[in-house]
């Protein structure tokens, strides 16, 4: 039987290409945009395996990774980036993915690394390892800006609320997401701004994007067939 693949990106033309990648030897079982469909589908439809981008809306992929391994530990996740910073790889294998592919490496990795993962094993891009490898051998003088935030000890809410503010949503939109009452959102929100001793939705956004919920967008990438 072919395996049951789920696609998370919230680029059409992206997700399009991939499918075209697998569609010979995976069962494509559905494709979502944003983080919270994601953790959804998954629920719902079981698939073998999740192919997912880090930089979704409404909910990031490396939060919505962490819900899946709660709710799903048997589906497989293998994350499909942009990024190959040590930060988001780390927060990748830490949320519970057993595969890191970047995009621009898609075309001639992907159906190798879905297999791998599906057999048990972990895969990195080799580029990605290199890259890591270097970091070891030779770190930084200066510690990375997400790693000092990434233990700012936001609870998994106020992750999520900040993510939403960062994306621009207004509190009565945030309540609507979130299922809660706009006093609630207002809550959280002040409730992060004196817990990161920030002053402005400016800041806040800042720091969402210093630790990962938010990505500074990059121009996708198109994964070639072939076919």
């Amino acid at each position: 039987m072919k395996p049951r693949v789920l696609i998370a990106d919230d680029h059409t033309l992206v997700a399009e290409g991939i499918e075209r990648l697998l569609e010979r030897e995976c069962d494509l079982c559905g494709r979502v945009a944003d983080g919270r469909a994601l953790v959804q589908a998954v629920e719902r439809d079981k698939p073998d395996i999740a192919l997912v981008d880090i930089a979704l809306p409404l909910l990031n992929g490396l939060d919505a990774c962490r819900q899946i391994k709660k709710a799903a530990p048997e589906v497989k996740l293998l994350v499909l980036t942009m990024h190959g910073e040590q930060y988001f790889v780390t927060e990748a294998f830490r949320a519970g993915v057993s595969g890191y592919v970047l995009k621009q490496s898609v075309a001639e990795e992907l159906l190798f690394a879905v297999k791998e993962v599906l057999k048990g094993r972990m895969y990195v891009s080799p580029s990605v390892a290199e890259n890591l490898v270097e970091q070891a051998l030779h770190p930084s003088a200066e510690p990375l800006s997400t790693e000092t935030a990434a233990h700012d000890g936001l609870s998994v809410r106020q992750r999520e609320v900040l993510q939403l503010i960062a994306e621009g949503q207004s509190a009565k939109e945030i309540a609507s997401t979130l299922n809660v009452s706009i006093k609630t959102v207002e809550f959280h929100k002040t409730r992060i701004m004196k817990q990161l001793g920030v002053h402005s939705t400016a800041e806040l956004t800042k720091h969402a994007i210093a630790i990962g919920l938010i990505v500074m967008p990059q121009q996708p990438t198109v994964p070639e067939s072939r076919v």
